[in-house]
C-alpha cells in the first residue's frame, strides 16, 4: 500500500501482466454495455479489416485503474485518469503495464502516475492517473 510519505517522483510501479484472451475482450464489452460487433463477432471484426476482436476502451481503462489501484491500496482514491489508445489489443497477445510517479503535490496529498501498457505491437495504452494517498 502506497502513502503518500513515502512516495517520490521516480518511484515505478511493479508491472502488470495481462494476458489478452477472447473472454476478456467480450466479457469486458459486455460488462460495459459495449456491444460493437468488433468486441465479440469474429467475422465481423474481420469485415472491418481486423485481424481479430479487440478490447473496448473501457476494459482498458479497468485495467489501468486495476493496475494503479493494486499499488495504491485500498485506501487511496482516483482523482482523475486520462488515457489514449494506440494499437488494438487482440486475443492471444499479452499487454504489460509499467508506470512511475511524475509528480507529487503537498496541497492534495496526490501524486501522478504516467504509464503505459504496451502489446508486441507496440504500446495500446499510454495516459496519466492522479491519485491521493494517504
Amino acid at each position: 500500500m502506497a502513502q503518500f510519505d513515502d512516495i517520490q517522483p521516480g518511484a515505478e510501479l511493479p508491472a502488470l501482466t495481462v494476458p489478452v484472451t477472447v473472454a476478456l475482450v467480450t466479457g469486458g464489452a459486455i460488462a460495459t454495455r459495449d456491444y460493437f460487433p468488433g468486441h465479440h463477432d469474429l467475422e465481423a471484426a474481420r469485415a472491418l479489416g481486423s485481424p481479430h476482436i479487440f478490447m473496448n476502451i473501457l476494459t482498458t481503462n479497468g485495467l489501468v485503474q486495476r493496475f494503479v489501484e493494486d499499488w495504491a491500496g485500498p485506501q487511496a482514491r482516483l482523482c482523475d485518469l486520462k488515457i489514449k489508445l494506440g494499437m488494438p489489443n487482440y486475443p492471444g497477445d499479452t499487454m504489460t503495464l509499467t508506470g512511475a510517479v511524475t509528480d507529487k503535490r503537498a496541497s492534495d496529498r496526490t501524486v501522478e502516475v504516467t504509464l503505459k501498457g504496451a502489446n508486441s505491437m507496440g504500446n495500446h495504452v499510454t495516459g496519466t492517473v492522479r491519485v491521493c494517498l494517504p
